[in-house]
């Protein structure tokens, strides 16, 4: 069980930031103390394995284990096995052939107890505590090593849940570092905990400084495990159908993609299109004889059908929602990823809209952030998609939380011209028409506009698409030309963000119009990152949330200008 350290140091209320109010109550888990994760950790981490070994051993000796326990099925086995004992061709049979059971009885339960003893003495090194400051893992036998997440560069935190541990009433947390390969797992908590922990390091994430007070008087105590894991199993597996997988307020989505049109925009993609083609191409080239497409193509189609299913199942129970320390996602049918992003984490937003999207009005959105995770982890795209499927309406509610700093003039001006432009009282400055053969199709809508706030580039034609870019996230803007750029006097321009799906490139972009870009590009990165406090949201409103300290001395006046210091 985890230590039960319930209470810390209580700040100076004078000298110190006030605390938050009294229903933020911190988790004992958040004492500043090391702690261990769940119990049953080490089931899920090496336990798995184990499992595996046996199923491989299990299907190896099947047909031993049908003549042993279930004679009348195979009659015929029955004459093979006493011929593989007599013959002592592997080490079962030896162990027949020469009476050796109760050596190898012992040998196995000498084996078992080693891998206990090893995964026993893994979970009591694997230890954790989360401070004012950092978030810090513990972890090694052998080999130590040590991780630490700093607080004030925390770009999320991710709460999954996998089948099995959903069962067990436990989840991975997974607190997202502004870095590569920056991220500090604990797998795994109790969901309770989990959740308690999450909006613990939220909040000192946020600026503000955790409540001191224990758990209210009265308050239930937590049930016994042993009493509670079949309840727990079966509220999981209801869980699973019906939807909500833990026993916490939060608020409605506001957006609900219907399964259908999950379906549907999967089918309507140019990813079906190849594989129809390659399906005609299989059956007239099996037709004509050529019978090595047909072991060429159906693995790859196979494996096309698998990601498919898999693509459907991820994005169902997807919801979308804001809450005060910023935006919670949650998708996933078997496993189950809740993630809530902070504000100011975004470094681009692109809504896409393919081709055959169009005739029903579907469109999606993408990120680009932060994910501490190396660039061949293929879990990326989990963490980039905000909006699978949508209408204009699901769009315009998702860029109210992804970008609320976009003003209603600025959303309406996104839709209309950003997404269904060029307009006729076009706002975008676009490709001049002597570069029309660089962009031929879509040069009248390749274009960009610069708001106080945000660069917006608008491109394509058959994938429509608009990069939302906030300049307070800008690292830098270049611009590049080529030959035959410089002879239609036309440049490109890119703007520099982290690595992510999202692309924010434009040609064709008239020379002296870019060269005035450029200069007001940097003006207005370096006003708006100066005037950026997104960085921590909740410092300003600490003040604000903190109840009067009584004190014999009369109260200062309040400062006009700003929160006290």
């Amino acid at each position: 069980m985890t230590s039960e350290h319930h209470a810390g140091p209580v700040p100076d209320p004078v000298d110190g930031p006030a605390a938050p109010p009294t229903q933020l109550v911190r988790s004992p888990l958040s004492d500043g103390e090391w702690h261990r994760l769940h119990p049953l950790t080490p089931l899920l981490r090496g336990g798995l394995f184990l499992l595996v070994v046996i199923g491989i051993i299990v299907s190896n000796l099947r047909d031993r284990l049908v003549y042993i326990f279930l004679p009348w099925l195979a009659p015929g086995v029955g004459d093979e096995v006493v011929e593989w004992e007599e013959m002592g061709g592997d080490p079962i049979d030896f162990v027949v052939a020469n009476n050796l059971y109760v050596l190898a009885a012992l040998a196995v339960l000498a084996v078992l107890i080693i891998l206990v003893a090893v995964f026993y003495t893994s979970w009591r090194f694997h230890t954790f505590r989360i401070t004012e400051d950092d978030v810090e893992v513990r972890s090694g036998i052998l080999f130590r090593t040590q991780r630490r997440a700093p607080l004030d560069r925390v770009q999320g935190v991710n709460l999954t849940r996998p089948m099995v541990a959903r069962l067990l009433g436990m989840a991975k947390l997974e607190v997202v570092g502004a870095g590569m390969s920056a991220n500090v797992k604990l797998e795994y908590l109790s969901t309770a905990n989990a959740e308690a922990v999450r909006a613990d390091i939220l909040r000192l994430a946020s600026g503000r400084r955790l409540a001191d007070a224990a758990p209210p008087a009265g308050a239930p105590r937590p049930a016994r495990r042993t009493a509670a894991i079949g309840l727990t199993v079966s509220r999981e597996l209801t869980g699973i159908i019906e939807g909500p997988e833990a026993p916490v307020a939060e608020p409605e989505s506001v957006v609900h993609i219907p399964l259908g049109r999950l379906v549907a925009s999967h089918v309507l993609s140019m990813s079906t299109v190849g594989l129809l083609v390659a399906v005609v191409a299989i059956v007239v080239g099996v037709t004509q004889g050529v019978t090595w497409m047909l072991f060429g193509f159906v693995p790859a189609i196979i494996g096309f059908g698998a990601y498919w299913v898999r693509s459907i199942f991820k994005s169902l129970r997807y919801s979308i929602a804001p809450t005060p320390d910023g935006v919670r996602i949650t998708y996933g049918l078997t496993t189950t990823i809740t993630e809530i992003l902070p504000p100011g984490r975004v470094h681009a937003v692109e809504v896409t809209q393919p081709i055959l999207w169009r005739p029903a009005g579907w469109w999606t959105i993408r990120i680009n952030r932060l994910t501490g995770r190396s660039a061949s982890d293929g879990t990326n795209d989990d963490f980039t998609t905000v909006l699978p499927v949508g209408t204009v309406a699901d769009v315009e509610r998702v860029l109210r939380l992804v970008q609320p700093a976009l003003t209603e003039p600025e959303r309406a001006l996104i839709v209309q011209q950003g997404m269904f432009g060029p307009t006729q009282d076009d706002a975008f400055t676009n490709t001049p028409r002597r570069a029309w053969w660089i962009r031929p199709l879509s040069y009248r809508r390749n274009g960009f506009l610069l708001t106080d706030d945000e660069l917006l580039m608008r491109r394509g034609v058959v994938w429509r698409k608009i990069v939302i870019l906030p300049l307070a996230r800008l690292q830098s803007f270049g611009l590049y030309q080529g030959p035959l750029d410089r002879l239609t006097g036309v440049t490109n321009g890119r703007a520099h963000v982290v690595q992510g799906p999202v692309t924010p490139f434009l040609a064709a972009i008239d020379r002296e119009v870019a060269l005035r870009l450029f200069d007001d590009v940097a003006r207005a990165a370096v006003r708006a990152s100066q005037s950026d406090r997104t960085h921590r949201w909740a410092e300003d409103d600490v003040d604000a949330a903190a109840p009067a300290v009584p004190s014999a001395q009369p109260a200062p006046p309040a400062n006009p200008t700003g929160p006290a210091a």
